[in-house]
This record gives C-alpha cells, sequence and structure tokens, in this order.
C-alpha cells in the first residue's frame, strides 16, 4: 500500500508568501501566528495524518461500516482514532477558546483540515458538523444550550450531525415535512424521518447531536416556515447528565458508491410521539440558522475535492515513475518511465497546477474569513468576498477534484480500475462531492442570483479589482510575455458577464439559468488563474532575492503551463455563458 505525504512545503510557501494574509502582521489579536507556530502545527497535523489516519482509509473503505437493530458500528481502527483526535487536540483546533477549544485562525486549520481529508475523508466529515454546530450555538448564544452542550462538543465527549434532506425534500428544503409540536415543559416533539444524514449514528461519541430542521404548527409554508432543534440521542437534563434514549432511530444506513467508512443514515424521529428537541434561535429562522454550518460545510466540500486531487496526484506520480513502458519519444530511449512520456507528463502537471491553485484560493478564503472576525472598515468587503466565493469554490473544487482522480485513473491505466491499487477508491469518493451540500447547479445559481444580481455586482467587481491589481505586478515581470493578452481578456471578460447578469436580470432569467455552471466555470478558472499569478511573482521575487530552488522553477513552469492549458478556458466559459440558452427552452423533453 502507498502512503500519504503532506506537501509541507506547498503549504508553508503559500501561507507565508501568497495568501493575501498582510493585514495579520498588523492585528494584534495574530501576533501570536508566527511562520515558526504554523510550521510546528502543520508538521504536527501532517504526522497525525500519515501515521494515524492514511493506514486506516483503504481497510476503512472495504469493511464498512455494518448495522444493526438501529445501531452502527464503523470500521476497525475509527474509534481508537477518535480518541486519539479528540485527544490530541485536533478536534478542537479552531473552535473557541471561551468553550475548551484552541482558537487558531482559519488559514492555519484551513491546510491541516485538507490533510485529514487527503488521508481518510470517510473518517474527519464529522469534523466539519461539529465545527458548524459550534459555530451555531455561539452564534445564536442561548445561555441554557452553551452551557449544557458546547464543552461536549468541543471535547468530542459528543458528536453532532446534520439533519435536512427527506425522501420528497432533496435540495427543496421548502418542502420538509418534519413536524415539531411545542409542550407545556418548553420542548417540543419531533416527529418525521430524515435521510442522508452523515454521522447520525456511530460508535464514536456517548452521544449524537441531531440538528434537525422542522416545521411548528403555525409554521408560514416554504422554506420560511422551517425552525431548528436540537435532538439528542440521549436526553440532556439540565444540569447537563445525560438522561434516557430518546424517541428517535436509525433505520438504515445506505450502502454507497465511496465513503463506506462513513455512515451515511436513514432516522425516524417520534416513532412512539416522544422525541424531545429544544429550538435553536427562534421559530421560524431555522434554515437562516442553518445555514451558518452548511456555509461551513461547502467551504469544507470544496477542501475534499482539493484534498482528493492532491492523493490523485501523489499516487498518480508514484506510478508513473516506476512503470517502466515503452520508448522516450524525444530521445528514442526504451523502457523508459511513463512519467517521460510527454502526454503522461501533460497529465501530472494538470493535476499538480490545479491543486497548487485551488489551495491557494482555499487558504486566501480562510485568510479573509479571519479578516472578517476582526471589526475593521474592510470587514463588510471581506463577507462579501468569502459569500461570493462559496458557491464558486464548492462547485469548482469538487469538480476539478473528480477530474483529477479521472486523471489518475487514466495514467494508471488498467491497473486504475483494480481495487487493490486503491486509485479507484479515490474516484469512488470525490463523486458524491459535487452532489451534497448542494449540486453544482445550485450553487451556481445561488452564485448568479443570490451572490451577483443581489448586490447588483459589487462583490464580483470588488474580486476583479484584487485580480487587476495582481495582474498590474505580474505585467511587469520580465517573464510576463504570451500570456499577458489571455491574461488581460479573461480579465476583461470577467467583467462583461458581470454586466450581462446584472443587466439582463430578472427580464432574461432564463437565460441567466442556462448558463449559470458556466458562469461559474469562468470565475472557478479565472480565480485560480489569478492565484497562479500570485505564485509566480513570489517566485520571480525570491529569484531575484538569489532564492531559486528546484521547486521555485517547477512553480514558474506550472505557471506558465496553467496559463497555457487552463485559463483559455475561462474564456470558453464565457463564450457558453453568452449563449447557453441556445436550443434548451425550444427542446421538449419527453
Amino acid at each position: 500500500m502507498s502512503h500519504y505525504s503532506a506537501p509541507l512545503q506547498e503549504m508553508e510557501f503559500l501561507l507565508n508568501h501568497v495568501v493575501d494574509a498582510r493585514g495579520f502582521n498588523n492585528i494584534a489579536a495574530f501576533d501570536e501566528y508566527d511562520a515558526e507556530l504554523v510550521s510546528a502545527v502543520l508538521e504536527e497535523a501532517a504526522k497525525f495524518s500519515a501515521k494515524v489516519l492514511w493506514p486506516l482509509n483503504q481497510s476503512g473503505d472495504i469493511e464498512g461500516c455494518q448495522f444493526h437493530q438501529g445501531l452502527v458500528t464503523t470500521p476497525k481502527g475509527w474509534v481508537d482514532a477518535y480518541r486519539q483526535f479528540c485527544e490530541n487536540g485536533w478536534l478542537s483546533l479552531a473552535l473557541p477558546v471561551a468553550h475548551g477549544g484552541q482558537g487558531l485562525p482559519h488559514y492555519i486549520a484551513a491546510p491541516v483540515h485538507e490533510m485529514w481529508l487527503s488521508a481518510n475523508m470517510s473518517f474527519v466529515m464529522f469534523q466539519t458538523l461539529t465545527q458548524g454546530a459550534v459555530s451555531i450555538l455561539c452564534r445564536i448564544n442561548d445561555p441554557s444550550l452553551n452551557r449544557r452542550y458546547l464543552q461536549k462538543l468541543v471535547s468530542g465527549q459528543w458528536a453532532t450531525c446534520m439533519s435536512l434532506t427527506e425522501s420528497t425534500a432533496g435540495s427543496d428544503l421548502g418542502s420538509i415535512s418534519t413536524r415539531a409540536t411545542p409542550t407545556s415543559e418548553g420542548q417540543y416533539l419531533i416527529k418525521g424521518q430524515k435521510i442522508f444524514i452523515s454521522y447520525a449514528e456511530h460508535d464514536l461519541a456517548e452521544n449524537i447531536i441531531h440538528l434537525v430542521l422542522a416545521r411548528t404548527p403555525d409554521a408560514v409554508e416554504g422554506a420560511k416556515g422551517l425552525s431548528l432543534f436540537i435532538v439528542p440521542k440521549y436526553q440532556v437534563a439540565e444540569n447537563g447528565q445525560l438522561g434516557p434514549l430518546n424517541d428517535l432511530r436509525c433505520i438504515s444506513i445506505e450502502h454507497k458508491l465511496g465513503l463506506h467508512g462513513s455512515p451515511t443514515c436513514s432516522v425516524s424521529y417520534g416513532d412512539a410521539d416522544g422525541c424531545l428537541g429544544e429550538l435553536v434561535g427562534e421559530e421560524q429562522c431555522g434554515l437562516e440558522t442553518m445555514f451558518i454550518l452548511m456555509n461551513e460545510a461547502r467551504l469544507s466540500t470544496g477542501q475534499q475535492g482539493v484534498a482528493i486531487g492532491e492523493m490523485a496526484y501523489q499516487r498518480a506520480l508514484e506510478y508513473s515513475l516506476e512503470r517502466i513502458q515503452g520508448r522516450d519519444a524525444l530521445t528514442g530511449q526504451r523502457n523508459v518511465a511513463i512519467a517521460s512520456h510527454p502526454d503522461v507528463k501533460r497529465m501530472l502537471m494538470g493535476m499538480r497546477a490545479q491543486v497548487l491553485t485551488l489551495r491557494a484560493l482555499s487558504y486566501q478564503i480562510a485568510a479573509q474569513l479571519d479578516m472578517a472576525a476582526i471589526d475593521s472598515p474592510e470587514r463588510d468587503a471581506q463577507l462579501r468576498f468569502v459569500a461570493l466565493m462559496t458557491p464558486v469554490f464548492k462547485a469548482f473544487a469538487t469538480q476539478s477534484g473528480n477530474d483529477m482522480a479521472n486523471t489518475s485513473v487514466q495514467i494508471f491505466g488498467g491497473m486504475g480500475v483494480i481495487e487493490e491499487t486503491g486509485v479507484a477508491q479515490l474516484l469512488r469518493d470525490v463523486r458524491v462531492t459535487t452532489i451534497y451540500e448542494g449540486s453544482s447547479g445550485i450553487q451556481a445559481n445561488d452564485l448568479v442570483f443570490r451572490k451577483v444580481v443581489s448586490d447588483q455586482g459589487l462583490a464580483l467587481r470588488e474580486l476583479i479589482a484584487q485580480i487587476e491589481q495582481d495582474f498590474a505586478r505580474y505585467s511587469a515581470l520580465q517573464c510576463a510575455s504570451t500570456e499577458t493578452t489571455a491574461l488581460r481578456r479573461m480579465i476583461d471578460t470577467l467583467g462583461e458577464s458581470c454586466d450581462y447578469i446584472v443587466a439582463k436580470s430578472p427580464a432574461n432569467r432564463e437565460a441567466l439559468l442556462c448558463g449559470a455552471v458556466s458562469f461559474l466555470e469562468q470565475l472557478g478558472i479565472s480565480c485560480c488563474s489569478w492565484m497562479m499569478m500570485r505564485c509566480l511573482i513570489v517566485s520571480e521575487q525570491l529569484k531575484e532575492q538569489g532564492i531559486d530552488t528546484e521547486y521555485y522553477k517547477n512553480i514558474r513552469a506550472l505557471s506558465h503551463f496553467y496559463f497555457a492549458h487552463f485559463t483559455p478556458k475561462a474564456l470558453s466559459s464565457f463564450n457558453i455563458f453568452m449563449n447557453a440558452k441556445k436550443g434548451i427552452l425550444d427542446y421538449n423533453v419527453n
């Protein structure tokens, strides 16, 4: 079996030189997070990922979760790994200090989270759920809920899950039919069934806290009428002690294409009319509250695409250096490693460049999340950037992750479809990432209508201005030549797309609906090209300072490769976007 090696050099290169966290040096709240501390955290996380999580990845996929009489048993080694994960402080890494967490900034936690996902995505999916649940409780700030739940969640003693989907209410959450009836004691009786709930039942923690969307008796129809409830597996008394089992039960787990080590459950609430829940926040504000968790989950899902891409690249590189096949097309030498074949090298560089740019974009979003937490004149702009990038990163990074996993199988050739090699698992595990937490089409509609139309293009124009600033720095480089025209056109077409979206809505809504995914792709490629510009600028600056290692030379090569092989796709996506509705509205689906 192969191994996972965290790309620490690249992570630190991006964090210390490329990500726009320049403001951290001038903010007292971040003074303690210097490069030395960041390096120490990353090194320890890399060890844990390689030594504890990665060895369980393939075995967990083979064994999967077991379901028996309402109980779920996770794969062998999962329970001990969870204990170590919590005891070593990884679960609480970015959680609030006030409740037992370590409070590290997102820009440090992001690369750590990526390592976990590369090493064992099935295992670590619970972490984002806990992060989101803690964020919800801190935002609502209900003294009773916080006192009884927060410390147990932060420590990992209790776990959580997100219960939204129903058999007749998938993407359309407004169709949710689960009911919540108030009791005289101030609680609610929950009744209904939910499906596709990750980690709704397992043997890792002593209690599992279900965050359930349900409808109260007087609620308005649709999504606006939903409320959010805490529904614990074991009831929690006012003093925080565990009480009897609640009236909820796991009725099955799904047999999935991938992510076999992560239990995906169906849960029935209130079969005996005794399932008790507590309101989180106000009635009929549930979806708005749940979006706190959902937005964090969407950014995490985007990181899953990056993480699988990294693993796909590592496996393909290792195999291509070992696999001897054919003649070198340039030198004529026989029996060479397939990595020397130009087309294989093209595929390797394609994966490597995509991971680099998406990783940089991930850290950029994390840094601006941290900056948005600081009360400053730029706070609103930081929040607009994060909101704009959330659907883009979720959809574009997961699609790229699927593409990279597929490319890895292609490099392996026939051996890629053999389960023992492990790369087929990457393809199986990553496939669902473009679907859950909102499909790519849903993310694209969110981007166009909720993020661009709603503010008349303000956030997008602010982003274009940031890209323009770095383009000016790039254009001043001596190496800037043939790619400059393509990058200039890429930026200009972003502005044209913004004008088109604002001008066409709402009069030509169907055109935007038909082209939303293409616009998201255009913006995704443009943002990755922006990150690659930054990488090239830094590597050139270091070269001028006499720092020119093989790594930085490869960064420059990857930059030129990306501008030649990927940046032009932004222009193609723009052209598709502008003509997207042709034929669609005339075609009769029957």
